[in-house]
C-alpha cells in the first residue's frame, strides 16, 4: 500500500510546527501498523536544511524571488528524491511542514515568479507528487506576526518583510485554496489551539480511514 502526503501551509505563526506535533502524538496513539515521517521544507537533508540556513537569514533583499524559487526547487528535489518518495514507497505516513503551495505564494503571488515557471520546477523537483492532503491553518496576518514575536521566532528574514507582504501572503493561501479545494482544506487557526486540533485530527482521521489505515477504537 502507498503511504499518505499530508502537508501543513500557512503564514508565519499559523501554528503549523505546534499542530503538527499534536497530530504526531495522536498518530502514533491511534493509528496500527504503521511508520511516520515528519519533515520540513526547505529542509529534510542535510544539503537541503544548508540551503535552508542560506534563504531565511540575512538582509529581506538577500535574494530575488527567481532566485528564492530556484534555491527551493533544488532543496525540494533532494528532499523528494531520497527522504519523501521513499517513506511513501515503503506505505509510510509522511506528514510535512510547507510544500508546493508555499513556493507558489511565497515567490510567486506575492514575489511576481509566473504560475507557469513555478509549475515547470514543481514538474523538475517533484517527479509528479503531489500532496494527499494540504491543510492550510489560517490566521489574520498581525495575530500570526504577534506570535512569532512571543515565541522568538527563527525566521526572521521572512517575518521582517513588513504588514503589507504577510497580509498578501494570507491573501494567496486563501485563493489558492478555493482554487484547489478537493486538496487544500481551509482550518480556522485563530481559535484555541484544542480547537484547531481537533479539526486537524477529524480532518486526517477521516484521510487515514478511506486508505485503509486502522483506527484503534476508543477505549483499546
Amino acid at each position: 500500500m502507498r503511504g499518505l502526503f499530508i502537508t501543513f501551509e500557512g503564514g508565519e505563526g499559523s501554528g503549523k510546527t505546534t499542530q503538527i506535533q499534536r497530530l504526531k502524538i495522536w498518530i502514533e496513539k491511534n493509528c496500527e501498523k504503521f511508520s511516520l515521517c515528519v519533515t520540513r521544507e526547505p529542509g529534510g537533508t542535510d544539503d537541503a536544511e544548508a540551503i535552508r540556513g542560506l534563504l531565511l537569514t540575512g538582509s529581506i533583499q538577500k535574494w530575488q524571488p527567481a532566485t528564492e524559487a530556484m534555491l527551493v526547487s533544488a532543496s525540494r528535489h533532494e528532499h523528494v528524491v531520497h527522504v519523501i518518495q521513499p517513506a511513501l514507497q515503503r506505505g509510510h505516513i509522511v506528514i510535512c511542514d510547507r510544500f508546493i503551495d508555499s513556493t507558489h505564494i511565497y515567490q510567486g503571488f506575492v514575489g511576481g515568479i509566473s504560475g507557469e515557471v513555478l509549475d515547470g520546477l514543481d514538474k523538475l523537483s517533484c517527479n509528479g507528487l503531489v500532496p494527499d492532503l494540504t491543510l492550510l491553518l489560517d490566521v489574520d496576518s498581525n495575530v500570526g506576526l504577534a506570535r512569532t514575536v512571543e515565541r522568538g521566532g527563527s525566521e526572521g528574514r521572512f517575518e521582517a518583510k513588513g504588514e503589507a507582504f504577510h497580509q498578501k501572503v494570507r491573501q494567496g493561501f486563501l485563493a489558492r485554496a478555493k482554487k484547489e479545494p478537493n486538496r487544500i482544506i481551509k482550518i480556522d487557526a485563530a481559535r484555541p489551539l484544542d480547537d484547531v486540533s481537533r479539526d486537524v485530527i477529524s480532518i486526517v482521521k477521516e484521510l487515514l480511514t478511506a486508505h485503509g489505515f486502522k483506527i484503534k477504537e476508543p477505549n483499546r
